[in-house]
């Protein structure tokens, strides 16, 4: 149990989790990871037979991540010190272990079985923060939990080390679940009951705050939604749009499109392409890294699609562009450089040349800089032909 001054709740909790020990069945032990109490709750638990470990560094991850290193035991139960989880149905979470799970989610929503009792989750995070965070951790990550930040959860030792989690704050419930979906741990589910927490003061969460902390980890941690599949879509709304413009204007009802809207389209291909850059980017850098697992289709697709044909592309590209700009270019001088005598065809001319210049530029700096993050070194495994 992390704990930060939770003395008027930590005996209630600690008689709980010794309920918990007595009906599974298993020899155990009751772990207090103390972020700095200075309520005495540290006393009150050792009293009691809980084992305490300081863990200095503050933070609910680290506190978790130095009381799971401390513990003796091979499944490990992890849940909060306000009474608001009852540690006396442990031996729910011991039966999945039997039966091999590596990590255990206790759910308290009713689409998983789970329940809350009234007053126990404020309205913003029962309807809104928990709902929505869960269907986008489902979405992004495949994963089958239900309830995606449920406090009460459990793992193994060896899940704890093969994870290797790394925050330090409230994203480490994020973290944990991520990882090991990403990893292809034997994840299950037990249904739980929250209840309303038994102090007196206001608690750590902050509701908004942590939400979008948790939304942002899940975002950073899926490069395909937060980059490629919006840059895959911009690139093609753009090349939709700019195709036919570039050789007239057309209208869809009483709605007509010029030139304007072909500067708008190319420019939307240009952010499009970045947006698809930037996915493989923060892909290979992370798996390099071991904040990712190897992804089997990118490092096919990287063997396919290599520096030297990144390059070639681009360049033809860069060169296609050039065509373009040149003809602009003789155009005007058929004109001795003077004005144009129509200033919306000579735009249609330049602004694709434009684009497909901007575009073989990135194009090539592009397949370098994936090259440079490529490059294995003793503590850096990229996947493989980047």
């Amino acid at each position: 149990m992390p704990c930060l001054n939770e003395a008027e709740t930590i005996a209630r909790c600690v008689e709980k989790a010794k309920t918990g020990l007595e009906k599974s069945g298993v020899t155990g032990e009751i772990l207090i990871a103390d972020n700095g109490s200075t309520d005495g709750s540290q006393a009150i638990a050792e009293k009691l037979g809980a084992r305490v470990v300081v863990i200095s560094e503050k933070g609910y991850g680290s506190a978790i991540i130095g009381g799971s290193r401390a513990a003796r035991g091979r499944w490990i139960l992890m849940g909060d010190a306000d009474d608001s989880y009852d540690f006396s149905q442990a031996d729910r979470f011991v039966k999945k272990f039997q039966e091999g799970a590596e990590l255990v989610m206790g759910c308290r929503l009713p689409s998983g079985g789970g329940t809350i009792l009234p007053g126990a989750m404020p309205w913003k995070n029962r309807w809104l923060g928990n709902p929505v965070l869960s269907f986008i951790g489902r979405l992004f990550f495949k994963c089958p939990a239900h309830d995606f930040h449920c406090g009460l959860r459990g793992f193994t030792k060896e899940a704890f080390y093969k994870m290797d989690l790394q925050t330090t704050g409230m994203e480490f419930a994020s973290e944990m679940i991520i990882t090991a979906t990403l990893k292809k741990m034997k994840i299950t589910e037990v249904p739980v009951t929250l209840s309303k927490d038994g102090r007196s003061r206001p608690p750590h969460l902050k509701p908004w705050r942590d939400g979008w902390r948790h939304l942002r980890f899940m975002l950073l941690f899926s490069p395909r939604w937060l980059f490629l599949f919006p840059g895959v879509f911009l690139c093609l709304l753009g090349c939709v749009i700019s195709a036919p413009l570039a050789f007239g204007d057309f209208d869809i009802g009483l709605v007509k499109f010029n030139v304007g809207t072909l500067a708008v389209a190319c420019m939307t291909m240009i952010v499009g392409f970045q947006l698809v850059a930037f996915a493989f980017f923060t892909k290979v850098f992370a798996i390099a890294e071991g904040l990712l697992p190897e992804d089997p289709k990118l490092s096919s697709l990287l063997k396919v699609f290599t520096l030297e044909k990144g390059v070639l592309v681009s360049f033809a590209v860069l060169l296609a562009g050039v065509i373009l700009l040149a003809r602009a270019v003789w155009i005007w001088k058929q004109a001795d450089y003077g004005i144009l005598p129509s200033t919306e065809d000579n735009m249609r001319r330049l602004i694709p040349a434009i684009t497909l210049i901007v575009l073989g530029i990135q194009g090539v700096f592009s397949s370098f800089f994936m090259s440079a993050l490529g490059l294995k070194t003793a503590n850096r495994k990229p996947p493989p032909a980047t």
